[in-house]
């Protein structure tokens, strides 16, 4: 068990957010890509209080806010909202990234099986 997660023991069941370690503490699971804040943005960051993930609503603005999101996301999600542990941090985060890609793969199967259906029935 790393120092990190030593120190999460001793505090309990405290809400933790960086937990006196600095504003910039980051520890180090929590870097990474996140599916779920890439594909589902706007959702992710109100459900996050990462606000400035809003700016995927301005077009052009958007689509590089998105690839922001999931560059950072994680670590802003961090920052941004308490959390019990890390443990808990990354199940929900977890969560997010499965539903964005199981919502991706869905969409993306419906529109490849319309677009094949579409030619068919019109004729």
């Amino acid at each position: 068990m790393n120092a990190f997660n030593e120190d999460l023991k001793k505090d309990g069941d405290h809400l933790l957010n960086n937990s006196g370690m600095g504003e910039d503490f980051v520890p180090e699971g929590v870097k990474g890509w996140s599916f779920g804040a890439f594909f589902l943005n706007w959702i992710w960051a109100i459900m996050n209080n990462t606000w400035i993930g809003l700016l995927c609503l301005i077009p052009f603005i958007g689509l590089v806010m998105v690839i922001i999101l999931g560059i950072k996301g994680r670590e802003w999600a961090w920052k941004n909202k308490r959390w019990q542990n890390f443990q808990q941090f990354d199940r929900v985060q977890k969560k997010w990234s499965f539903w964005g890609v199981v919502l991706f793969v869905l969409l993306t199967v419906l529109g490849l099986l319309a677009a094949l259906m579409i030619p068919i029935l019109v004729k």
